[in-house]
This record gives structure tokens, sequence and C-alpha cells, in this order.
């Protein structure tokens, strides 16, 4: 053990969705565990994102905890600050805050085989622990360009993770580097604010009406009184947005329905025939995410706003260069640019059995868990939102959930055993992945012509579930022991 360690059973890493609900549900069957969370309070990328704009695209009754329902939401999908609101006063309710460790990084993880534990570095000291749970979710590191000159430009540079509110952007010449979720929201915002708006688009996205609405003071006081019609609009969401599963994962060419509606928005909203050409994309709707926005291509329309499809080539003082060398001289630079999913850093600091990282086995076979949860060589280690549970077309809150109660399985089956480790058989492991991967080939994401953060550096999808999440449920529903192995105390 090592020397001066707190000891734990479990400890959780992240107070976002994954870590709160893990923390819920190991409390309620009294095992004792802590969190650590680097920030100053709970949320995760909720907590983290705080850009101008920044709400879900998943519908609120079905993007929150289906054992802590909030009829108090505004708006049918939620601004970010409602959402934070939400976890914290969740954490609240369940008495979760005791439990965490505020501004408390982990730092390195390594699992010690004589003693069967983790022994895990953090930067208020080390702590042992027998289960280690990883719940950082794919969107916790930040990805910066790498683009020549970009750490000395002469001005401030913002990532939408990163946001500082203090930067003033009134009057301004403004880049925005990126046209994803996160841009599709800052633009309509700045684009109000900036003399001038560079828009840096290396891919068009398809954008859909967004289908957003206010939640009625009527509404929300019917979810109070009877909490039952909460829970039906969000069965009733969640049967809607399974359906949309049908074109994502099996037949793609359905996606053309999308594409006709896509385009009549943005032949509505965008007259410039230019413009118009340039918002165009030519891939399968769906293959990217697909995003809802009634603000981006009227903001894009405006005669203030340029749409740059030239590759940068550097930044050159005030000036970003593009690959046809035109400058754009610019006071700021927004990177919408996302995160880190295939590439963590943070799996450079997990070590498993035999002393390699989590990185490094990743690099070598490529990125995956089974069922999301669980990586053979890393005993007692459990991902939740781990890898291919990402989700395309409902909330990932629902294989959040889903993966908490496998866990929960997982710990009353070492009980039962006497055992203190459990590991992921590699032929398990292997034949889900291949699994997966099979289903993944005949998908929108593998067929629909682009290139997305979802894939590897192979061209590998390690992130999506390639299915409907009833399936991973059902899948998840109960712990199958045999897919494991485990040794006895």
């Amino acid at each position: 053990m090592t020397p001066g360690a707190k000891h734990v059973r479990v400890l959780i890493v992240g107070s976002g969705f994954s870590g709160l609900a893990a923390s819920i549900k190991l409390a309620e069957r009294g095992v004792e565990h802590i969190v650590l969370e680097r920030r100053a309070d709970v949320g995760g990328t909720w907590y983290d994102n705080t850009y101008p704009g920044c709400r879900c695209d998943v519908p609120s009754p079905l993007y929150s905890f289906s054992f802590a329902p909030n009829p108090n939401w505004s708006e049918l999908y939620s601004p970010q600050p409602e959402i934070q609101a939400y976890l914290r006063a969740t954490a609240e309710r369940f008495n979760v805050l005791p439990r965490i460790r505020f501004g408390v990084t982990m730092l390195d993880a390594s699992w010690e085989d004589a003693a069967r534990h983790w022994a895990v570095q953090t930067s208020a000291g080390p702590i042992t622990c027998e289960v280690l749970i990883l719940g950082t979710g794919p969107l916790s590191e930040p990805k910066y360009p790498e683009i020549e000159g970009l750490d000395a430009f002469d001005g401030p540079v913002l990532h939408s993770a990163r946001w500082d509110p203090g930067v003033e952007l009134d009057g301004k010449r403004v880049a925005v580097v990126g046209t994803g979720a996160s841009a599709i929201q800052i633009v309509p915002h700045v684009q109000r604010q900036a003399s001038q708006l560079h828009l840096f688009q290396r891919t068009p996205a398809w954008v859909l009406p967004h289908p957003n609405r206010p939640i009625s003071a009527q509404e929300r006081a019917l979810f109070r009184r009877v909490p039952l019609a909460q829970k039906a609009v969000r069965g009733g969401i969640y049967t809607l947005a399974e359906g949309a599963a049908i074109a994502l994962t099996r037949r793609p060419r359905l996606t053309r329905a999308l594409r006709r509606v896509a385009l009549a928005h943005l032949h509505r909203q965008v007259k410039d025939p230019e413009k118009r050409r340039q918002l165009t994309p030519t891939y399968l709707p769906g293959c990217k995410r697909l995003l809802p926005s009634d603000d981006f291509y009227p903001a894009v329309a405006q005669p203030n706003v340029q749409i740059v499809t030239s590759g940068i080539a550097r930044v050159d003082g005030k000036d970003i260069v593009t690959a046809d060398g035109n400058r754009h001289t610019v006071d700021a630079i927004i990177l919408g640019t996302g995160f880190h999913v295939t590439d963590n850093p943070m799996m450079d600091d997990v070590r498993g059995r035999v002393g390699a990282s989590l990185a490094k086995v990743w690099a070598e076979y490529g990125m995956g868990a089974y069922l999301g949860s669980t990586v053979p060589g890393f005993p007692n280690m459990f991902f939740l939102a781990g890898p291919n549970t990402g989700i395309g077309h409902t909330s990932l809150v629902v294989m959040i959930e889903a993966q908490v109660r496998y866990l929960l399985g997982c710990l009353d089956e070492l009980d039962r055993r006497g055992a203190n480790s459990f590991e992921v058989r590699p032929d398990a492991y292997a034949a889900y992945n291949a699994e997966l991967q099979q289903r993944m080939a005949r998908t929108v994401w593998t067929t629909g012509g682009c290139a997305s953060w979802y894939l590897d550096d192979k061209g590998r999808n390690p992130t999506l579930w390639p299915d409907f999440t009833f399936n991973f449920i059902r899948r998840t529903r109960r712990f199958d022991s045999g897919s494991y192995e485990f040794r006895a105390a």
C-alpha cells in the first residue's frame, strides 16, 4: 500500500451526470466511496461550457435522471445554466456533496496487483481504492488546433469550453474557427457584437429547424402535481428519439428526408447564393451530428460575416493566413474545435496490470471497452459514458443509468464470490468490439461520406453506440459474470 494513502472502497473521478449517478446509487447500497472533482462545483461539461448560447440539443425531460425528474425546466431544450443548476440541486437532494472532494485532480492511477487495488495520485495526496470509476466523459479535455503561430497571436484566444466572459468583443474583428455544435450556438451572439466576423469552416454542418419552445407555467404546475405526466412525456420523447436510430444505424438512405428539411431551412434563411453554396454539405445528414438552430443561418447571412473555406495555414501577429494566401486581420479568436475524444490525454496516466497505460493499449489495439465499461488488463476499473456509449439520436443519460445498474451488479457479484478483483475476459472483449464494428459498417457515420470526431485515426468509430438504446439497456440489465475473471480475496 502507498505509505500515508487514504483508502476507500470505490473512487469516482468526475461529478457530471456519470459521477453523480454512480455516487447516488452506490450510497443507496451503502457502498463506501468518494468523488474527485477538479472544478469548484458539480456539472462536468455543463460546468465548463459557459459560452453564450450554450444549451443542450436533447429535450430536457429526457436529458435528466429518470430517478430525479425536474418539473421546473423553463424550455424544452435547456440552457446551460439550468442544467448545471439541476445537477447541483440533485447533488444536494441526494446528499452527494459531502462525498465530493472539490478542487482535487487525479494525476495518476496505477493498478498494484499484489495488493489488488488502485494507487491514485491526486493533487491533494495519494489515495488507494479497490474500484476505480472513471466518470470524466468524452467531452472533458478541450482540443486546441495545431496552428503555427496561434500561441503568439496578438489578442485573446478563447476555446468554447474555456470561455472568458471578461473578454470584450463589442466592435471587434472576431474569428470563429469551426462550425460544429458549439460554434453554431456561439456565432449568433458574437455576430451581433462584432464589427466583422470571419467564420473559418472546414466542412459545413446540416442545420435543422430548432423545435425548442418555452414550457408553460401550466405545464410545470401539472408536472409538479402529477409526476406521472412528466414521466409520460419523457417516455414519449424517448420513443420518438429511438425511431431516429433506424436511419442512423440501419438505413442511412432514410436521412434523405432530413436533407430536404435542412435544405429548405437553408434556402429560407440564406438568400446569398454564394453563402448558400458554402453552407451546403455534400455528405449524408447524420454523418456528423445534426445541429438544430433557428438563428445560425440568419446570423451568417448578415453582411458583417465572411465564410472562409480555405484552410488555416498559420497565424501571423493579428493575421490569420489561409492556404490560398489571403490574410484575415482579427482582434480575437474563438475556437469551436471540440475535444480530445479518441485521444484523451488522461488515458496516458492510467496504467493497468502489466504497467502499460490505457493510451498505449488503445494506440495498439484501438479504443474500446466491453459494454462501454471494462478493459482487459485493467482490473477493477469501470468507465461511465465510455467507448461506444455515445448517442447520435437520444440522451446519453439513458446509457449512463444503464451502466450504473451494470456496475452495481458487478459489485454484488464481487461480494457474493468473496472476491476482491474482477477483469473482463479478453475473448469477451474482443468478440464484443468486433460485433460493434461490424454493426458500425452499415451506419451513416461510416457510409455517410464525412470525416468526423466520432472516428479515430484508423477510421474506426469507438465513440457511438450503433443500435437502439433499449438493446444496450437489455444487455446491461444483468451483470454477465461469465464474461469476467474473478480473483478471490
